[in-house]
């Protein structure tokens, strides 16, 4: 995996950190699992997570008894695979908050990058839910799920054609109120137990229904209420930044005027935005999609 005898030291002295009581978790962002003699009379197999970008290698870890998440085949900047790796994790539920994690990340075969953080610690780069400081009704599971849905949104589009999308997640009722149906809604009449968005199935559902014009409404315990609909609220105080159009600003005008948080795809780039009380609290881009 490393390159030369200083990057090979470096992630001895990682492996050698992770073995201490304090850390939960060493999540590997690389598509290369470490050799076995890396590893060999070490005591971490039970807290070593892979996140890559093949399926094929993903079920090749599985099937030998490692966590392990799949991520989105995209150039992300250092910081930004940390991010996006760690939704997946927490998503998949091999992470927790309160844990400690070490990401151990590069670029190619090389990992030169060592972050540690807490999970929902203010030290932590907002890299989940946790950290928007959402109100205690929201599951910080639901939230992390559907920005695990919304980032495989921006980097795969439908059917290669690229694909935007609002999911306005919380305040249900106000939401509704402030919205109305723009077509048929796909999941009316599905009961609420087959329509969570924690269910895989449902998540592949809400890829697909991003096609249709309108937004997602999710309750804050997963529970997709409606895809199709066209947010109504509107307020003056709302600014979005220069460049990001009508799609970023119902929104963020929606969460002005609600309790809810709102999750943006955009069409253009496939960057996922996190909305709340107007503002935008999280931001991942992606230098490279799906084509």
């Amino acid at each position: 995996m490393a390159e030369s005898r200083f990057d090979r030291a470096f992630v001895r002295a990682a492996l050698t950190l992770t073995a201490r009581p304090e850390v939960d978790r060493l999540l590997v962002i690389s598509d290369y699992p470490f050799p076995a003699a890396y590893l060999r009379g070490r005591p971490i197999r039970r807290k070593l997570v892979y996140a890559v970008t093949s399926d094929n290698i993903r079920k090749r870890l599985a099937a030998a008894e490692y966590g392990a998440v799949l991520i989105p085949p995209y150039e992300y900047d250092r910081v930004e695979k940390i991010q996006v790796a760690l939704v997946s994790c927490r998503s998949a539920g091999l992470a927790r908050k309160g844990d400690v994690v070490l990401a151990l990340t590069g670029t190619d075969r090389v990992l030169d990058t060592l972050v540690r953080f807490e999970i929902g610690s203010e030290r932590a780069s907002r890299p989940s839910a946790d950290s928007l400081g959402l109100p205690p009704e929201f599951s910080s599971q639901v939230v992390d799920a559907l920005l695990h849905v919304a980032m495989e949104i921006g980097a795969q589009g439908y059917e290669g054609h690229p694909t935007g999308t609002i999911i306005v997640v919380g305040d249900s009722t106000a939401v509704m109120e402030k919205s109305r149906q723009l077509n048929l809604n796909p999941f009316q009449g599905i009961s609420e137990g087959e329509r969570n968005c924690l269910d895989p199935s449902i998540q592949d559902a809400v890829k697909t229904f991003a096609v249709l014009d309108g937004a997602f409404v999710v309750r804050e315990d997963g529970v997709v209420l409606a895809a199709g609909r066209y947010l109504q609220a509107i307020s003056k105080e709302v600014r979005v930044q220069m460049g990001l159009g009508a799609r970023h600003t119902s929104a963020a005008a929606m969460t002005l005027e609600t309790r809810a948080i709102a999750i943006t795809v955009s069409q253009t780039s496939g960057a996922v935005r996190v909305f709340k009380e107007g503002e935008m609290v999280l931001e991942l881009h992606q230098i490279a999609r799906r084509t």
